[in-house]
């Protein structure tokens, strides 16, 4: 079905012996792109030639931008291009309480604080890019006035919580650059992990699922490599299991770009209106340039 399938030694190396399960997780904050069934056959394709399970998962929680319809046409496109997956599908957005129950876990620990700065006053405060603060000391009389905040993680807390253990975390990486990696989360600075009018953030949301979705191989592009420190750090500090990570090459446009909705790159259900046959569809997310 998939194009990676005639590939059996694509993934030779995986440590683990237990049930394999990984997870394709989109964003219904547009269609489904090529670039977006590259990461589909590599999910698949992964759990697949590991006799494991990969999960579907809707990561809705830009409630701005992410629409049931956009859902439904996720699951539309995917089904069009033969792709399978256990139900129930988890969609974040029905999950907003197992998110604020970290971040009050968080907060009883003293690892987070409440942020009122805006994003000029962060890019001021900012050394090299990089932002680590506190906790504002009128934050009662800023939340009485109900003004915005965002949950930040405190770098130095987390240091301080983990001890000598925060130097030596690590993950390892079955992709492009296989092996045990280092993880360095300090030039990531006091991130966000959540926001006043959205209860949680993606780092913090997508390292709470894998826990509870008992994911052992993460299965992304290589564009999310830099997240992994961050995520390392979380699932660290919760207790969370790390899993395996495989970074995947992307498809990258004329510009040498990667394919995404921002800049228009062409969904799925216009190439499948077009006429374009799903064995097209895939043998164009197979291509490297």
């Amino acid at each position: 079905m998939s194009q990676f399938s005639d590939k059996p030694n694509l993934y030779a190396s995986v440590r683990h012996s237990a049930k394999l399960r990984t997870r394709f997780a989109p964003s219904p904050t547009g269609y489904l792109h090529v670039g977006h069934i590259r990461a589909a056959c590599e999910a698949f394709d992964f759990a697949r030639a590991h006799d494991g399970v990969c999960l579907l998962r809707i990561e809705d929680i830009d409630h701005t931008r992410c629409t049931p319809e956009l859902t439904t046409a996720i699951y539309e496109d995917l089904d069009w291009l033969g792709f399978d997956w256990p139900l129930p599908v988890r969609v974040q957005s029905k999950h907003y309480d197992e998110y604020t129950a970290v971040i009050e876990d968080l907060r009883e620990r003293g690892l987070i604080y409440r942020c009122f700065k805006t994003r000029k006053d962060i890019a001021a405060d900012s050394i090299n890019g990089v932002y680590c603060g506190r906790a504002a000391p009128d934050e009662a009389e800023r939340l009485s006035a109900n003004e915005s905040f965002a949950w930040r993680l405190s770098m130095a807390a987390a240091q301080d919580a983990l001890g000598e253990a925060f130097h030596h975390m690590r993950y390892y990486e079955s992709g492009e650059h296989p092996g045990w990696h280092e993880v360095n989360p300090r030039p990531h600075g006091d991130i966000v992990l959540a926001r006043k009018d959205i209860g949680t953030s993606y780092h913090l949301a997508v390292t709470h699922d894998d826990a509870a979705q008992h994911i052992s191989h993460v299965v992304r592009g290589t564009d999310l490599v830099s997240s992994t420190d961050i995520h390392v750090l979380l699932q660290t500090l919760m207790g969370w299991p790390v899993p395996d990570y495989h970074h995947h090459a992307l498809i990258l446009d004329e510009d040498g770009e990667k394919l995404s909705k921002r800049r228009a790159s062409t969904a799925i259900r216009e190439l499948r209106e077009a006429g374009q046959r799903r064995s097209a569809v895939l043998a164009m997310a197979a291509h490297l340039p």
